[in-house]
């Protein structure tokens, strides 16, 4: 009984002491050209409403409640979910600074099911006069020790591919 207890102990030890060497950030950015002038691009982009004619999440549940606060296109302004689907949940994106012509950083604060705050921002760079460079990126962080699952789970592959859907569908509504 006695080893079995320090067999467990130390398997317990052993997971404290992984998940004080691995991750506790991640970061997911993907890029997309699109035919547009920089300054149609940005002023397109800065619009938290105009996420729902091209952002993958926002398509998911047709049904979901969605309100605003403040003005669109401005720091401050809140978008807000409710869906029944889990896979949508409920939280809130708000507009934190706005580099005009330049990068929009958004705030994601889920609140079901699961609660969090991600950072997240958009950057628009003039390739030339009619193409633009979007990218649009993710951030979080995972605190100790359920960092540990950052080893398990690939952000990439979980954001990655919806983020580039997202992006995709953008080039397809300005180009």
């Amino acid at each position: 009984m006695k080893k079995l207890l320090y067999v467990v102990l130390g398997i317990i030890a052993l997971f404290f002491i992984v998940a004080a060497f691995a991750p506790k950030d991640y970061s997911v950015v993907r890029s997309v050209e699109v035919n547009q002038p920089l300054n149609v691009t940005f002023n397109y982009v800065k619009h938290l409403k105009n996420q729902d004619e091209y952002s993958k999440w926002a398509m998911v549940d047709p049904n979901m409640k969605k309100t605003f606060r403040g003005t669109d296109g401005t720091v401050g302004f809140v978008s807000r979910w409710e869906s029944e689907d889990e896979n949508v949940g409920v939280g809130e994106q708000e507009i934190i600074k706005i580099e005009d012509g330049k990068r929009v950083d958004f705030e994601l604060r889920f609140e079901s099911p699961w609660e969090s705050v991600s950072p997240a921002y958009m950057l628009t760079e003039s390739i030339n006069a009619n193409t633009t460079k979007v990218v649009w990126a993710f951030e979080g962080h995972m605190d100790y020790p359920s960092n540990i699952m950052l080893l398990f789970m690939d952000m990439e592959e979980m954001l990655g591919g919806d983020l580039q859907t997202g992006l995709d569908n953008l080039k397809k509504n300005l180009d």
